[in-house]
């Protein structure tokens, strides 16, 4: 096997030579961008040599090993490996992490993406096509490391503990694959270079397995860095909500519909929890805010729970 792969990466080389430049290798080693290390490696990432078929199983392992040491390679093969496709999916890679109480967020795709992470300590989980487009070789590896004068990558891969590998195949294979990475963090901490829509996919992805206690705290940590996002913030009132603390849920739903007024879904889940904190008031008047806001996709819903707290309003005024 390490033969076979050895001769299929010169190959590769050979067809990256032949088949156009490499635009991002190029543009990162004509002009490093501000405060991109020219080398990094973080020497210390565990190797899981693979077994057949198992390179997601065994990249998944590597970069869990500091944060679930119970995440082994065979028990994800278990977890992950779809023996119908001889391989595991993307989404399975993803999930396998969060199964493990891991926060996995997708990077933007962009190789300097990729290098700033390993600068910042975090393994990379990449996805490759070793083949062609018209005949696929899927493969995943662990970015490790740079080295922008030698023009190499760092990666764990397959039964190698320590590929180098010219920069420019990397990067062909990676894009061919669908410029597809991810990296694994526990729940508190993100991504050096991680984008809005890729944290609130991550934070939603962690809040259906993880724990509400944890996932309230990744919600936490996610508006830290972007406290505009409505998502994020309507997130954390049901992580609060679901965790029993309805105050907090309703201090955050609040602050939702604050800062986003237009927001029917804040609105509503602002009312909700305020009739159960007992609050019928400030209740009826976020429901009808709700009403006044809500688009045709929520408007028959806004309506409904304006109805129903009125209801429950009028039953416990009327004398017994």
């Amino acid at each position: 096997m390490r033969a076979a792969l050895a001769f299929l990466l010169a190959l590769l080389t050979l067809l990256a030579l032949l088949g156009g430049c490499a635009a991002q290798t190029e543009t990162l080693r004509r002009a490093a961008p501000p405060g991109l290390a020219p080398r990094a490696e973080l020497a210390a990432t565990p190797f899981f040599p693979q077994t057949a078929y198992h390179c997601g199983p065994a990249a998944l392992a590597t970069v869990l090993a500091p944060l679930a040491p119970e995440a082994t390679p065979a028990r994800l093969a278990d977890e992950v490996f779809l023996p119908a496709r001889s391989g595991t999916l993307q989404i399975e890679m993803i999930a396998g992490a969060r199964r493990h109480g891991v926060v996995a967020t997708r990077l933007p795709a962009r190789l300097e993406a990729l290098l700033r992470e390993v600068q910042a300590g975090h393994p990379v989980v990449v996805f490759q096509n070793l083949g062609l487009s018209w005949y696929p070789l899927w493969h995943y590896a662990v970015l490790v490391g740079h080295d922008l004068a030698a023009g190499e990558v760092l990666l764990r891969s397959g039964t190698t503990e320590r590929l180098a590998l010219p920069m420019s195949t990397f990067e062909h294979t990676w894009v061919r694959a669908g410029s597809w990475a991810f990296v694994a963090l526990p729940p508190g901490q993100w991504p050096a270079t991680a984008e809005e829509k890729a944290v609130v996919e991550a934070a939603l992805g962690f809040e259906r397995s993880g724990a509400p206690a944890q996932a309230a705290r990744v919600y936490r940590s996610a508006l830290e860095r972007f406290a505009g996002s409505l998502s994020l913030r309507i997130g954390l009132g049901n992580t609060l909500h679901a965790a029993g603390d309805k105050a907090g849920a309703a201090q955050a739903f609040e602050e939702a519909a604050s800062r986003h007024p237009d927001s029917a879904a804040a609105w509503m889940n602002l009312a909700s929890t305020q009739a159960e904190l007992g609050r019928r008031e400030a209740a009826l008047q976020s429901a009808r805010r709700a009403v006044a806001v809500a688009d045709a996709g929520l408007a028959e819903r806004a309506n409904a729970l304006l109805a129903s707290l009125q209801a429950q309003t009028k039953d416990s005024s009327a004398p017994r």
